[in-house]
């Protein structure tokens, strides 16, 4: 199911832990996971609770807890902006209305053309550069203006 680069990623994830505690890898199993599949299907989410040697519902619960793990096929980006409340008193409420207008979807949804996906997101914890956005799980954005954020979706087009 996954290719022998991620199998060797979490292998390399899995020796970390005590020999009886494969399991505690599942957060990086599913981020390397993810990565190669670029959202985490059924069938993936079997294949690391085979791989890790734990029951299926267990690292369902771990996939659906968190939001930085995709459980849907996704937009080619993924841009989710902190609506918590050093984010909201800097104006995050102005910037997600900016971001709906200039993608064209809501929180939860993925644009037309299928390049964005916009979600909500709890607090990143870099507060000082808030408003703030996440950018494909991996680059953060901080001190969002609108104008900040058309460079952002400029570049990312």
């Amino acid at each position: 199911m996954l290719s022998p680069d991620s199998r060797a990623r979490i292998d390399h994830e899995i020796a970390k832990y005590p020999a009886d505690q494969r399991q505690s890898a599942v957060m990086s199993a599913l981020r390397i996971a993810q990565v190669e599949k670029g959202w985490l299907s059924t069938e993936t989410m079997d294949f690391v609770a085979d791989y890790l040697g734990m029951p299926a519902i267990a690292v369902y619960e771990v996939a659906t807890f968190y939001n930085m793990y995709n459980t849907a096929p996704l937009g080619r980006h993924k841009i989710t902006l902190c609506t918590n409340i050093s984010c909201a008193l800097m104006g995050a409420p102005e910037i997600a209305e900016h971001l709906k207008e200039k993608m064209g979807c809501s929180f939860g949804e993925t644009s037309e053309d299928g390049r964005f996906t916009l979600k909500e997101g709890e607090c990143m914890g870099a507060c000082g550069d808030a408003p703030l956005c996440m950018i494909n799980n991996h680059r953060m954005e901080g001190f969002l203006t609108p104008e900040k954020v058309d460079s952002i979706l400029e570049e990312l087009k």
